[in-house]
């Protein structure tokens, strides 16, 4: 049964399910799995057991330990963390038995990473999903971020303004443990109140993490200055331009795919199954970026793309950073 996050608080007031499976960013599954112990603790289980799954794990460990007798008679959590998402085939069938028969008297908490797709349609992730409560954290988009801030500010008797929001957004985009932890130090430095722009200036880090899929996710939205500002933090962390033109040159040719096949007439569901896109935030970002570029823009996109490969050769003359800022502008552009 899926638990939505909101709903968490309340359900813990209430006697606690034999077993959890929470997944999803590392900060928010951390918090929550947290709270899920106190609670836990609170309510009588007093004992804990902890079990982390790496290479030398093995999965009889699981089974000993809700079969062991509490030492003081009293409940006990079994606290099983599996960082890869990935039990294998052993413990992916002892994650089955488990689940068909959860131990008395215990209560499981499963912690996992973000799970892709095909992690979600295993056997075993069905079986504890479908015997325990399911949390699933998604890290905010970035759209999503600067309310998220707010939110954390407020907790800690804080405001800050809108520009304020998406400075610190800026800032930190795409590392929340690192948001969190320049949230508190906010906390710390300037006490209740309402935060001026030049406090958090002082205050703010920029300790954002930049990658290809960000860039990605920026290309199809259509966001010009998040696509230079994120060129600028791939260039400064000296991310290979190789790396950074395939981020491109795959989503223009997905783009393109989509383009051609909605242009003869097929309909964009049937489309994203062929692409193999299923994700629906995904697809409404693609859909978006389909209405804004044409055919013609988008074989102009690829010839740009060939004509930087050729300069990250040496093939050709040009600045490549600079390239790749046109290349997206380019995209985000309305038109041929």
């Amino acid at each position: 049964m899926n638990l939505r996050p909101d709903d968490l608080p309340a359900r813990l007031k209430q006697a606690l399910a034999p077993l959890w499976i929470v997944h999803g960013n590392e900060l928010l599954v951390l918090e929550a799995a947290d709270a899920i112990r106190a609670a836990a603790r609170s309510q009588g289980f007093d004992e804990r057991e902890t079990l982390v799954v790496d290479t030398s794990f093995r999965w009889d460990a699981l089974m000993l330990a809700a079969g062991n007798l509490s030492l003081f008679g009293g409940s006990r959590l079994i606290d099983l963390r599996i960082p890869t998402g990935k039990p294998g085939k052993e413990g992916g069938e002892t994650l089955q038995r488990y689940a068909a028969a959860p131990p008395a008297g215990i209560v499981t908490l499963i912690t996992l990473p973000v799970l892709d797709w095909q992690t979600r349609k295993t056997v075993w992730y069905k079986a504890i999903t479908e015997a325990g409560l399911t949390l699933e954290y998604d890290t905010p988009p970035r759209e999503r971020l600067p309310a998220w801030i707010a939110t954390r500010l407020a907790a800690q008797g804080q405001s800050a303004p809108a520009e304020t929001l998406e400075f610190i957004a800026d800032h930190v985009e795409g590392n929340l443990l690192a948001a969190q932890q320049e949230i508190r130090k906010l906390g710390l430095l300037h006490g209740e109140g309402a935060l001026t722009q030049a406090e958090v200036e002082a205050a703010v880090l920029n300790v954002a993490r930049y990658d290809t899929n960000m860039l990605r996710q920026a290309l199809v939205e259509g966001d010009p200055a998040r696509c230079i500002r994120l060129l600028d933090g791939l260039h400064g962390e000296s991310v290979p331009p190789p790396l950074v033109l395939w981020a491109f040159t795959s989503e223009i040719r997905t783009l393109a795919a989509l383009r051609g096949g909605s242009d003869m007439g097929q309909p964009l569901p049937t489309l994203f199954k062929a692409e193999r896109i299923f994700d629906p935030a995904r697809q409404r970002s693609l859909r978006t970026a389909l209405a804004r570029l044409t055919r013609p823009a988008l074989s102009a996109a690829l010839l740009h793309a060939a004509r930087i490969d050729r300069t990250i050769k040496g093939l050709a003359r040009g600045e490549v950073w600079d390239e790749f800022q046109h290349l997206a502008l380019r995209l985000c552009r309305r038109g041929a």
